[in-house]
């Protein structure tokens, strides 16, 4: 049934058909039985799918990554799917418009998404607002970066704001120095940026009651030496984990036609491309700490065997994006029964 739906969306431009499709989801949400209906369907019937992580209990192991609900405007919807735990943002202390459209391209051909959106979001304190109005008790983590407009040197800024606007409406908060669509903010990823970046959330996180976990989101372009450097970082500053990864900004071994490709211009590339590097990123990681920091696995997962490639490489929780686009409302249910 699916696939017949995603032939006629798919003859429409990404991003419009994207609020159109969650917006018909919130409209059936709110009916009667639209919420009876959307569990019956989506809603893993699988027993002992929970997970025990950082004091919080996950009721299934797969998460929405960030991204697709940027400002928080669907968290209750996302609930009825069967979603474990949704990530919003990446949210800006300010709001800002994001770049220039088109900016979001499917290639059907790779089961990828090109995308270039430039932190396009509503502001840290609106999407706060949202949270506190939400009825669902779903798991929110808060995906947080800097304003475009920032530049790199007052980058600190603009994470203890966001930090601060959310804390009281999520359960985690991930650190998003890891787009290629902000110009110069993988830059943060380097050592002595991102320690003082990290060791000065951690800072006021520990000053806080109850503090929450802070994981980091890392690229998959990164070289070994990086990937050294984050893992000293992450456990210098006793961060909670790692997200792995983001998207790409290789473009080798697509399906799609290199003029096409080249034509779309700049942008991370998603989906079943990026499956094996971010396996690779997320292996070498529990290898070198000893499986001692959790990883949120996302990158390449459309089914049950790619979910559990990713927990068998030392993931302890995954997320989809361009997998919940291509296999549509019911991945989670398929993914959860098909897990070992």
């Amino acid at each position: 049934m699916y696939n017949f739906i995603k032939n006629i969306l798919f003859r429409f431009p990404p991003e419009s058909i994207h609020y159109q499709v969650m917006k018909g989801l919130q409209i059936m949400h709110g009916l009667p039985l639209g919420k009876n209906i959307l569990h019956s369907f989506c809603q893993p019937k699988r027993k002992g799918l929970e997970r025990q992580l950082w004091g919080l209990t996950f009721k299934n192991p797969v998460g929405l990554a960030a991204g697709f609900d940027k400002d928080a405007r669907f968290t209750d919807e996302l609930a009825s799917l069967g979603f474990g735990f949704v990530e919003i943002g990446t949210v800006t202390p300010v709001s800002q418009p994001g770049n220039d459209q088109p900016r979001l391209f499917r290639l059907p051909a790779d089961k990828a998404l090109i995308n270039r959106m430039g932190f396009n979001n509503g502001g840290a304190i609106a999407a706060a607002k949202r949270l506190q109005k939400r009825k669902s008790n779903i798991i929110i983590g808060g995906n947080i970066g800097k304003n475009k407009i920032t530049p790199n040197e007052e980058a600190i800024s603009d994470y203890e704001k966001c930090f601060h606007a959310l804390f009281d409406v999520v359960d985690y908060f991930v650190v998003n120095v890891s787009s290629p669509n902000t110009p110069n903010l993988r830059a943060l990823q380097e050592k002595e940026p991102l320690k003082q970046l990290l060791h000065h959330l951690q800072t006021l996180n520990n000053q806080k009651s109850k503090p929450k976990p802070i994981l980091l989101k890392i690229a998959p372009d990164l070289t070994t030496s990086q990937l050294d450097d984050i893992i000293e970082i992450v456990q210098e500053t006793k961060l909670a984990g790692i997200v792995a990864t983001n998207t790409t900004i290789d473009r080798s071994n697509l399906e799609t036609p290199a003029a096409e490709v080249e034509a779309i211009g700049a942008g991370g590339l998603s989906g079943l491309p990026v499956r094996e590097k971010a396996t690779e990123v997320i292996r070498y990681i529990h290898k070198n700490t000893n499986g001692a920091v959790p990883i949120i696995a996302v990158g390449g997962i459309f089914t049950a065997a790619d979910a559990q490639e990713k927990l068998d490489a030392g993931a302890s929780l995954v997320q989809v994006y361009t997998g919940f686009v291509y296999e549509g409302p019911t991945i989670v249910k398929k993914i959860c029964e098909g897990l070992r």
